[in-house]
């Protein structure tokens, strides 16, 4: 069961890495995800103790709280363009957010 759990999140983290291909930025965002996907793929294989996982996610934590928009306007997920700056920011915000859940949760899982 952990096996597919954990090759499941490392798969979605390397979609997540490719949808950024089309970002503005790919060269910031690309390695965002890929990172939570390796350590996914690592945790599959009984790799990483909890302090480091809970360190990473602690990291993606404050990144996505650091990133969250100073006006809210929702997240628009029916468009892929950006129609304003704050969407924009929201969506980071909650991918990284993701990968923040992601992350403790490879470190709590036994």
């Amino acid at each position: 069961m952990n096996k597919v759990i954990f090759t499941i999140l490392g798969l979605v983290f390397l979609l997540f890495a490719y949808f950024q291909l089309n970002d503005p930025d790919p060269i910031r965002w690309v390695p965002i995800y890929l990172l939570p996907a390796f350590l996914c793929f690592q945790k599959m294989n009984g790799k990483g103790n909890k302090q480091f996982f809970y360190g990473i996610a602690s990291g993606y934590l404050v990144a996505s709280v650091l990133q969250f928009p100073s006006q809210f306007e929702g997240f628009l997920f029916g468009e892929m363009q950006m129609r304003s700056l704050n969407i924009e920011l929201a969506r980071e915000s909650g991918g990284l957010a993701i990968v923040a859940l992601a992350m403790w949760f490879c470190g709590w899982w036994k």
